[in-house]
């Protein structure tokens, strides 16, 4: 399908840069511009009148004189365009429609059950973002696309979900998802990991601070990681967002549940599964636990019910999220010694609402980094908490504006 490329939309290469400096602040002053920019008056005072004539950025009022005439303040236009993001991951998906600051408009989210198809899950996102466009009267000629946050392994220039693991309904082999919702929604769409998009919504929420090397790790049924260094997703020579929970940290450790999996991996001792499978073991076992009193079948325990039984102190049910947290935190370390983020973003369904895992784990890589306390590391779970992965790949898209 032809789109008119958002690539187009600002017109030359001296424009992006100046939008680009301008949405990286919140109000940024002509004199700054002319500082950061080193553009001649003339160039800077062209290029702004026609951001502001296209409606990209604002004229919002006077800065502080520093002798002569205030300088005219600057900031982009929020409401210029608006854009979906998508998460699709395991566990649920989630479609949020946003502004260009990524002010939230709306938000909707699907469990993914096993009757969860692509071709399902396809048609209900359509339905709710035309929906959502004529909710908040929003003509799609001033959307400028969608992004998706997905589970790898992808192809993320031709769109493809490739062969992701464990997700609870058949037919997620292959799935062209850009393509099918191009054709359903009548926008661009692009494709990218979720830990990527994550990492690019925290990123973009954490622009105006001196971050330069973050690092964000989704912990959930499996382990997910990415990188961002000068502002810039970092990608390998293929699409390998999952293994991270691959890394080995006891060579003759536990089988991993898949044949192709590592002895010992990460994500056999700190993951939904590891958690849950350890609680099932421990009420087969006997052990006296509330968790014997949430679940009858041991077999129909889930991680929902180990956190339950954690927030009411459990000791059993702290005793095996302790464990878990504490091999991650043994994982988190090894990355730490060799990546050297400045900070470490932790997400994912292990994080949310746990201050245990993340007290343990963060505490445990502290103690087992290599140069602390010279090396110093910030450790958050993040300004975005679950919609992260949906708002970051609305940031994707949002980012092809200063694209070449």
């Amino acid at each position: 399908m032809d789109f008119p490329r958002i690539t187009e939309r600002i017109s030359n290469r001296k424009a992006k840069e100046i939008y680009e400096l301008i949405r990286r602040q919140r109000t940024v002053s002509k004199t700054d511009l002319l500082d950061a920019s080193g553009m001649t008056v003339s160039t800077l005072t062209r290029l702004l009148e026609e951001l502001v004539s296209q409606g990209l950025i604002l004229e919002s009022g006077f800065g502080i004189s520093t002798g002569g005439r205030r300088p005219i303040l600057y900031e982009m236009n929020s409401t210029y365009a608006y854009v979906f993001g998508l998460e699709i991951s395991r566990t649920l998906s989630r479609l949020v429609l946003v502004d260009l600051a990524m002010n939230p408009v709306e938000s909707y989210s699907w469990a993914m059950t096993a009757e969860m198809t692509p071709e399902l899950l396809i048609g209900l996102i359509a339905q709710e973002a035309e929906r959502m466009l004529q909710t908040h009267d929003i003509s799609k000629e001033i959307v400028l696309g969608l992004g998706i946050g997905a589970v790898g392994p992808l192809d993320r220039m031709a769109g493809i979900i490739l062969e992701p693991s464990y997700f609870p309904a058949p037919g997620w082999n292959h799935v062209e998802i850009s393509q099918a919702l191009e054709q359903r929604l009548g926008v661009e769409v692009l494709l990218d990991n979720g830990a990527n998009t994550a990492l690019l919504a925290e990123s973009w929420m954490n622009r105006s601070q001196s971050f330069k090397h973050l690092l964000y790790i989704h912990i959930g049924i499996g382990l997910r990681s990415s990188m961002v260094s000068e502002g810039k997703v970092i990608y390998g020579a293929v699409d390998m967002e999952g293994s991270v929970g691959q890394m080995i940290i006891q060579t003759d450790g536990v089988p991993h549940r898949d044949a192709s999996g590592n002895y010992g991996a990460l994500e056999s001792y700190a993951s939904l599964y590891a958690v849950e499978k350890a609680a099932r073991s421990a009420l087969k076992q006997g052990r006296s636990t509330l968790l014997s009193q949430l679940v009858e079948d041991p077999e129909q325990l889930k991680y929902q019910h180990v956190l339950e039984a954690v927030n009411k102190n459990d000791p059993l049910a702290v005793e095996i999220m302790t464990s878990a947290a504490t091999y991650f935190g043994i994982g988190l370390a090894n990355l730490l010694n060799i990546l050297h983020p400045e900070k470490v973003i932790l997400g994912g369904p292990l994080i949310r609402n746990n201050d245990l895992f993340f007290q343990t784990a963060t505490q445990t890589a502290i103690r087992k980094t290599y140069y602390y306390p010279t090396y110093q590391v910030v450790f958050s779970k993040g300004n975005l908490g679950e919609e992260a992965l949906a708002i970051g790949a609305a940031v994707m898209m949002m980012d092809q504006l200063v694209k070449a």
